[in-house]
């Protein structure tokens, strides 16, 4: 049950909660910080093990791009531009994601006291709030092609052999839910909400619906193109089908964004991108 209180809300966040229920606690940008570091080692160690000479490339952009997700390349490439020697760029983007939910945490004067019993419901929230992208899914992409019906919103841009693709398809789905759940909704939909509602002083309303709209909008178009190290690069090849599912997915974690924070949004994102690769495994034996 939402509050109206006087406690200052987390950026990007809309509902207030009873004060230190689960759904406040869990909302909070501390809990973001503790339920993710594993979903952050997992992403780190999944690569390493998985194509360890990567690490040894990262001058080149189509080797980083191979076994990281996106977001997480234009992160290593912001540092880059800044001045940053290649060693701290390696490790620069998970240390961005601990002191970006730090700040926030100090920010929203709220409470720091973790509860390690609430990170199984929060497991179970997060899968059971993919369940409606698996079914929208199915759903929008099942008149096309029976595979891509599963596969379609799976984020990774690895070229890996079959062989390994299963795993492929979980580390970087990790990785996408957390830095693509960092730059297109924590990092701009703030920036957005600051462009219209503080500096065009549009309405509030009228901002969110704007900011949600054109995330959702970047987040998709970047699955089929996008910039790395100065140049457009082509992703997956362009369907309206899975381009408009991206979109209303887009739309759907802006949403958890604003309602349950960034830990949830995050969660849900990774956990879709799991199932996903399961049920590919499972079903089309790929």
């Amino acid at each position: 049950m939402a509050k109206n209180d006087k406690r200052k809300g987390t950026a990007g966040q809309l509902v207030n909660y009873l004060r230190d229920s689960y759904l406040d606690r869990t909302s909070r940008p501390v809990y973001a910080l503790a339920y993710l570091l594993l979903f952050i080692v997992i992403y780190e160690i999944g690569t390493m093990l998985i194509s360890p000479e990567a690490l040894n490339q990262a001058h080149e952009a189509q080797s980083r791009s191979q076994l990281r997700v996106v977001s997480f390349v234009w992160l290593q490439n912001t540092l880059e531009y800044i001045g940053f020697s290649q060693r701290f760029v390696w490790v620069a983007p998970p240390l961005a994601v601990v002191l970006i939910l730090l700040g926030l945490q100090i920010s929203s004067k709220t409470a720091w006291k973790v509860y390690l019993s609430d990170f199984i419901p929060m497991t179970v929230e997060c899968i059971l709030l993919a369940i409606p992208l698996i079914v929208l899914c199915l759903a929008i992409n099942r008149s096309v092609s029976p595979h891509s019906a599963v596969v379609a919103m799976q984020t990774s841009t690895a070229a890996e052999t079959a062989s390994s693709g299963f795993w492929v398809n979980i580390v970087t789905g990790i990785g996408a839910g957390i830095y693509e759940e960092l730059v297109f909704r924590l990092v701009l939909i703030c920036i957005l909400m600051i462009l219209f509602q503080d500096l065009l002083k549009l309405d509030r309303t009228l901002s969110v619906v704007l900011s949600i709209l054109i995330s959702a909008v970047l987040f998709s178009l970047h699955h089929h193109f996008f910039f790395l190290n100065g140049s457009l690069h082509s992703g997956e090849a362009f369907s309206f089908m899975k381009f408009t599912f991206r979109l209303l997915a887009g739309v759907y974690f802006a949403v958890l964004f604003a309602v349950r924070g960034f830990g949830i949004a995050a969660g849900t994102h990774a956990f879709y991108d799991i199932i996903a690769a399961i049920l590919n495994a499972i079903v089309y034996n790929n």
